[in-house]
């Protein structure tokens, strides 16, 4: 094992996710093709390196000669600040850090010599958000992974084309999780019970399931749980989603938080919103 991250999901007790090389070796390169990053990169790190590694990009930028920017404090006028002085190119943070970015203060911001490429997870960045991350000269790429499959496995791929839509629709697509990564052997929303694809019509619920080497090796310690993640030789990620005529796929629940009603699926997102 190359790494040991743990992880408690949504239920239970923390579990040890055991890294094996080659998923790290894979998962570096796949951020490398996903992100677009070319030789020589300037990193400004807001993800902690104890996150999945940094979602591999540790390693990810040492296959590109590429420099590390850190901070002692993840602060708008840090980021802004460190943005300036070293050109950073790229980042990666969650939606609160989008969130902080784009509710700077004047005195805060810095004027940026060139648009740096920001990958975030988990919630998609509304529409509001978008704009005002592409005026303060951001271009945000949505991706989508867990713990057990190193980070980031699965990618809004983004068409030229789309950048021509209203802006509302521009963020409902992007608000999409997208394609597997290159180095990811297989992505599916699968019938749980079946453990057969559900249409592509955008709207049958299924569970994402993954396959391949940028998977985990297993849990430490504990084969009853393996055994049951691993359930018909995918990995079950506990996340419900669909998949669209295009095949991008597009999360809408956890399986725990699903709520059945007159026997039919009502994604608890959906009610919310």
């Amino acid at each position: 094992a190359i790494a040991l991250n743990y992880t408690s999901g949504t239920t239970g007790n923390p579990k040890g996710v055991v890294y094996h090389h080659r998923g790290a070796y894979l998962l570096a390169l796949g951020n490398i093709i996903s992100a677009a990053i070319a030789r020589h990169p300037v990193y400004l790190w807001s993800v902690p390196m104890f996150h999945c590694n940094g979602w591999c990009f540790t390693w990810s930028l040492s296959v590109v000669a590429g420099t590390h920017v850190c901070l002692r404090r993840v602060t708008a006028a840090n980021m802004y600040e460190a943005a300036a002085r070293y050109g950073v190119t790229h980042m990666c943070g969650a939606p609160i850090v989008m969130s902080m970015l784009v509710n700077a203060t004047e005195a805060e911001r810095r004027d940026l010599s060139n648009r740096i490429e920001f990958m975030t997870a988990a919630a998609p960045p509304p529409a509001a958000t978008l704009a005002r991350m592409e005026a303060a000269g951001f271009a945000v790429n949505h991706v989508y992974g867990l713990t057990e499959t190193y980070g980031p496995a699965v990618v809004n791929a983004w068409h030229a084309e789309w950048d021509r839509m209203p802006l509302d629709e521009r963020a409902k697509t992007k608000a999409r999780q997208g394609v597997r990564y290159a180095v990811l052997e297989d992505l599916k929303i699968m019938d749980p019970e079946t453990m057969k694809p559900v249409p592509q019509d955008g709207q049958t619920m299924g569970e994402v399931m993954f396959r391949g080497n940028v998977v985990m090796k297993g849990y430490l310690k504990n084969p009853k749980a393996t055994k049951a993640a691993f359930k018909g030789g995918w990995f079950h990620s506990g996340d419900l989603g669909v998949c669209h005529p295009d095949g991008y796929i597009q999360l809408k629940d956890r399986s725990k938080d699903i709520i059945i009603s007159g026997g039919e699926n009502i994604s608890s997102i959906e009610v919310e919103d």
